[in-house]
């Protein structure tokens, strides 16, 4: 992204770079900064209209997932038509920040975060946003964001509640300092506490802040802490970041098993009662696939995704062989079915 000087964009900035911790230094650190999101929901697409409108160059939106009705309730790029067409939400997310900002540069990236392209995604950018819905995959940010030096924002929300802390290689602990693994037992989700849209707009936007006080050029007074919010009770809770723990697995001693993918599996997916099967990467003909899927239930199938409801399953299933299934968290059961349907 090359600096602007057209007049519109000084006044587009305006409020912004009066504002003295930006200023007009800090506005074009912005313009050439590069941001990848993981995860377009209620956190990653609030995140991403943010940074949007303050004008960060580059953003990479990276999602796996398409847009359904029960998103609209918190997800605000996002409107009924986008749930109709049942859209892939990267890509609908980019176009509506396109017509938000046209002068900066936005990329759709309709694809699950995985070791294999975690490089391609993650590499070529300033600061790594999280915005996703799993353990996996914030292990998986965390390897990498330790592996090349760059900063990242974890972020959290369900129910009324929510936590935000900012990850800086070498600088701060990680996340795996603080949990060394995954949550034991059953967690609440989306699904069973629901989530309010106050709290994710609040956790975004304070990871939004972080975002912008690191890359206008003020990393070092960014405070190391966790910051907790329920905005049900209206309780605000921010602590300390603990010291790196030298027997960390991954700052500490250097392994990064989510990352070379060893610990890479099919997962439950958070409160939607689904299951995602990663498949073989291979390149599906998807409208081949739902001509031999329209005798068994009702299909649907575009450019970004295959969508079938077979009994009481909801399965969609994406270019690159990854598979979506709705109606079990049993991941046996879906690995069959993905079997039965799409083939090994």
């Amino acid at each position: 992204m090359t600096e602007s000087t057209a007049p519109e964009d000084h006044d587009r900035y305006a409020r912004q770079t009066r504002f003295a911790g930006i200023g007009e230094a800090g506005q074009r650190l912005l313009s050439q900064a590069r941001v990848a999101i993981v995860g377009c929901g209620a956190l990653g697409s609030a995140q991403a209209e943010l940074l949007a409108r303050a004008g960060v160059g580059f953003l990479r939106l990276i999602d796996r997932d398409f847009v359904e009705w029960s998103n609209l309730q918190r997800q605000a790029l996002y409107d009924e038509r986008d749930a109709e067409a049942a859209l892939p939400k990267a890509a609908a997310a980019a176009a509506r920040l396109r017509a938000i900002n046209s002068s900066i540069e936005i990329e759709a990236a309709v694809a699950d975060l995985i070791p294999a392209n975690a490089d391609d995604l993650l590499a070529d950018v300033n600061l790594i946003l999280d915005g996703s819905d799993n353990f996996e995959t914030r292990y998986l940010i965390n390897d990498f964001s330790l592996s090349r030096n760059i900063p990242w924002i974890y972020g959290a929300a369900v129910g009324s509640y929510g936590v935000k802390m900012p990850i800086l290689p070498g600088e701060s602990c990680c996340l795996r300092c603080i949990l060394p693994e995954p949550p034991a037992g059953a967690q609440e989700t989306c699904e069973t506490a629901g989530v309010l849209g106050p709290i994710t707009t609040t956790i975004a936007a304070l990871q939004a802040a972080d975002t912008l006080m690191i890359l206008s050029g003020h990393r070092e007074q960014l405070a190391r802490r966790m910051t907790i919010v329920d905005v049900w009770s209206g309780e605000i809770l921010q602590t300390p970041q603990p010291a790196a723990n030298p027997d960390c697995p991954a700052c500490g001693r250097r392994e990064f098993s989510y990352l070379s993918g060893e610990r890479r599996a099919p997962i439950a997916l958070c409160g939607r009662n689904a299951v995602q099967i990663y498949g073989r990467e291979r390149k599906l003909d998807l409208r081949g696939l739902a001509r031999r899927m329209e005798s068994l239930g009702t299909v649907k199938v575009n450019e970004f995704a295959l969508r079938a409801q077979i009994e009481s399953f909801d399965i969609t299933v994406f270019p690159d062989g990854r598979a979506i299934l709705k109606g079990t968290t049993d991941v046996g059961l879906a690995r069959s079915l993905y079997a039965r349907y799409i083939g090994n």
